[in-house]
C-alpha cells in the first residue's frame, strides 16, 4: 500500500453558502512538496444519494429539473442529501417521494461514485429502487419537477442528448443495467 502524503498545512481559502475550498500543502513520500486545493463536504457531513428507481425489469425514471451549474434543464436521476438520522436507503426513498412522486419497497445499496476525486471530497451513494408505488412527500425544490421514463436499452442515447450530462446519473444506470443483466432480470 502506498504511503500517503504528509499534510504539512491545511486552510480554509474561500467559503461560500454551498462550497467550502480548502488548501493543502503536502509532502509526498519522495519528498516532493505540492499545494492543493479542494472543494469539502458541506459541512453536515451526512452524505448524499441518488435513486435509480425502475418503474418495471426494463424502465427508469428520469427527472427533469433546473441546474444552475449549466444554466438549463437538465434530466438526471433523483437525488439529495441525506438528512441527520437517516441512512442512505431511508433518505433515498425520501427524496425518491419528493422528487419524483414515488416510494419503493425495495432498496438496494449499490456503490459510492465520487465526480471528481482530484480535487472534491464529495461521494454520492447510489440506491437501486424497485417495486415503486405512488407516493409524493412535499420537497424543497421552487418548482415541480417533471418525470421522464426512459429504456434501459437506450442509454447510449440518453447519454448524447443535450439535455443530460450527470457523468454519475449516466455511471449509475450502466451499472444498474450490467447488474439486472447479470441477475437474469433484465435482457439487453
Amino acid at each position: 500500500m502506498r504511503q500517503k502524503p504528509d499534510v504539512l498545512a491545511r486552510a480554509i481559502v474561500a467559503k461560500s453558502r454551498l462550497f467550502t475550498v480548502e488548501e493543502l500543502q503536502l509532502r509526498f513520500a519522495n519528498g516532493v512538496e505540492r499545494t492543493y486545493e479542494r472543494l469539502l463536504s458541506r459541512g453536515l457531513g451526512y452524505g448524499a444519494v441518488m435513486v435509480v428507481a425502475m418503474e418495471d425489469a426494463e424502465t427508469v425514471l428520469l427527472i427533469e429539473e433546473y441546474c444552475a451549474g449549466t444554466d438549463g434543464y437538465e434530466l438526471s436521476l433523483p437525488k439529495g442529501l441525506i438528512e441527520p438520522g437517516e441512512d442512505a436507503l431511508a433518505a433515498a426513498n425520501r427524496e425518491l417521494k419528493e422528487e419524483a412522486g414515488f416510494g419503493a419497497r425495495q432498496l438496494e445499496h449499490l456503490t459510492g461514485l465520487s465526480l471528481s476525486p482530484g480535487y472534491m471530497s464529495q461521494c454520492i451513494q447510489v440506491v437501486l429502487a424497485r417495486d415503486l408505488y405512488p407516493e409524493r412527500l412535499p420537497g424543497d425544490e421552487p418548482e415541480a419537477i417533471r418525470v421522464e421514463r426512459f429504456s434501459l436499452r437506450d442509454i447510449s442515447r440518453l447519454a448524447m442528448a443535450e439535455n443530460f450530462s450527470e457523468g454519475r446519473a449516466l455511471a449509475a444506470l450502466y451499472l444498474v443495467r450490467d447488474l439486472l443483466t447479470q441477475r437474469g432480470e433484465f435482457q439487453p
